[in-house]
């Protein structure tokens, strides 16, 4: 499909994950950034549901901004498959022709998207951290035409050393994948409706379908990072594996839970899921310690909007003392357990009282 007159083009629409019956946060948050750029735009967002007796959800869909919800429920896509899940948003794509398609940068995402994008060929633009209605070029260029509301779609670049803003003028939909966290859902609005309207491109089974012998699931027993309240998030400088029972034990004090920056995830000392960052997750807790963490731009832009943010670290010219709003310049290996040892004590005497 080649975009031939993109002012047929309208709608934002939001490609509504879901798993085992379940809505991804992702799709949430992806619907409170739509429902911003649809008002641009003076539009609706539309929430794109895809799966097996998922109906259910619409309602929740709507409670967090959508508009509409176009359901495509067939046996075939039970569970995430490439191919009958690309043939379901691209079908949907060239039938109801949207203006934008925001899809999360899940596991799922990642290669949905990119499928999805390649066969209505349209661009996309992945790792999202900002998404706005604007003119590109975004300074007028003499003897270029200068397009207006157009989705401008800002992501680092060159491992975060750079920011780059990027469009999609010529073709559409203008499609882009937002990492989960970065973006915030709305308020969800109690009893809210959406229009449903059910569409299924019909679905025949090819040599591109995967045949899925079984599900095996992982049971972890980490807390959510980008759930917690309170993050105790440790570097490099932590020094060891097993020097992270200090954090461990801070963290237990306060309720909190501990995280970690990639320099600790490449070192093996821990797993993947407690990453904070620009290839880890984003977080916004109400408290962020920042223990040994030097404050790389890759690891700021995953955590710079936590409500208060604690910095300890021996280096005083770390660049984590820039974004934080209170520093500590010491060892942490005599702060942390002194911090804890404080805390105790204050939650010892106020339960005493």
């Amino acid at each position: 499909m080649v975009t031939n007159n993109i002012e047929e083009y309208k709608g934002v629409y939001v490609f509504a994950q879901q798993v085992d019956n379940e809505i991804s946060g992702i799709a949430l948050e992806l619907l409170g950034k739509g429902k911003e750029l649809a008002a641009k735009l003076e539009t609706e967002v539309t929430a794109v549901l895809i799966g097996y007796n998922v109906k259910g959800l619409a309602d929740k869909l709507a409670e967090y901004g959508a508009d509409k919800v176009i359901l495509v429920d067939d046996p075939e896509l039970e569970t995430y498959r490439t191919e009958p899940y690309a043939h379901a948003l691209a079908s949907v794509i060239e039938k109801y022709k949207p203006e934008i398609v925001l899809v999360g940068a899940t596991a799922i995402g990642r290669d949905l998207g990119p499928t999805v994008s390649a066969r209505v060929q349209t661009g996309l633009t992945a790792d999202c951290t900002v998404l706005e209605i604007g003119d590109f070029p975004l300074v007028a260029i003499p003897g270029q035409e200068q397009k207006h509301n157009q989705l401008l779609m800002t992501r680092p670049a060159f491992g975060g050393n750079t920011i780059a803003t990027i469009a999609c003028p010529d073709n559409r939909p203008q499609m882009a994948t937002v990492r989960p966290g970065v973006m915030q859902k709305i308020a969800p609005i109690a009893g809210a409706k959406a229009v449903i309207e059910e569409y299924n491109p019909g679905f025949t089974p090819n040599n591109k379908y995967v045949t899925i012998k079984e599900v095996v699931k992982a049971v972890s027993d980490t807390v959510d990072i980008m759930d917690a309240k309170i993050l105790v998030s440790g570097g490099r400088g932590v020094g060891s594996a097993e020097n992270f029972k200090i954090l461990e034990d801070l963290a237990e004090v306060l309720g909190g839970t501990v995280s970690c920056s990639r320099a600790v995830v490449d070192n093996g000392w821990k797993p993947k899921d407690l990453q904070v960052g620009q290839t880890g997750k984003t977080v916004r807790p109400q408290i962020y310690f920042a223990i040994g963490i030097s404050g790389a731009i890759q690891h700021v832009a995953g955590m710079e909007e936590s409500d208060v943010i604690i910095a300890i670290n021996k280096d005083e010219t770390a660049p984590i003392f820039e974004v934080a709003d209170y520093g500590l310049v010491g060892d942490l290996n005599k702060i942390v357990p002194k911090l804890t040892e404080a805390i105790k004590a204050y939650k010892a005497n106020k339960n005493a009282q």
